[in-house]
This record gives structure tokens, C-alpha cells and sequence, in this order.
């Protein structure tokens, strides 16, 4: 399984007026970094099957599904099948190339 986030093929990003959804194809196989977030967010997986990892705790979802993220705990995803994920995060940060740093806490 791949590590490489670069792996991702077709990173989208969508703005509104204090939100912000990033959506990742994750190819089967491959899985997201673990990261935190200082406050808890909805992710949607839209396709696919997948296992959340939080933690210590791996949880298998099918898609449609909304996962609540809590606040400060490491998560990643990893693709069962070929999926379709949104993270949502409230920010006003529109800059794809600056949201990331705003949302991800750093260690």
C-alpha cells in the first residue's frame, strides 16, 4: 500500500462562504497521512469502501456515509476499493494552496 498523498489522483477543492470541502480519488490500495485537527469535522465518503483509522481504532465504511471527526485525534484513510472522500472544514481561507496549513494542526 502507498504512503505518497501525491498518490491521490485529482485533488479537488470547493469554497462557499465559511466552508471548505476537500475531495480526494483515493485508488485501492492507497491511504491518506495521519493528521489532526484542532476541532471535530464531517467527512463524506461519496464512493467506495474505506477504513478510518483513528487512533487505535480501525472502522470499515461503505459508501454513502458521514464520519464525524473528533477534535486532536490522529485519522487517516485507507481505500478498500477505489473512493471518492470529502473533508469538511469551516474556515474562510479560499487559497487551495494555504488551506491546508490553516486546518491541519501542526505536531
Amino acid at each position: 500500500m502507498s504512503t505518497d498523498i501525491e498518490k491521490f489522483i485529482g485533488i479537488t477543492h470547493h469554497f462557499s462562504d465559511g466552508l471548505y470541502a476537500k475531495e480526494s480519488f483515493i485508488p485501492k490500495g492507497n491511504f491518506g497521512v495521519q493528521h489532526k485537527h484542532e476541532y471535530a469535522h464531517l467527512s463524506i465518503l461519496a464512493k467506495g469502501r474505506v477504513i478510518v483509522g483513528v487512533e487505535n481504532t480501525e472502522t470499515e465504511y461503505t459508501a454513502p456515509a458521514c464520519i464525524e471527526i473528533k477534535a486532536g485525534l490522529h485519522h487517516s484513510v485507507t481505500a478498500i476499493e477505489d473512493s471518492v472522500w470529502f473533508c469538511i472544514h469551516a474556515t474562510d481561507e479560499k487559497d487551495p494552496e494555504k488551506v491546508d496549513q490553516l486546518v491541519i494542526m501542526k505536531e
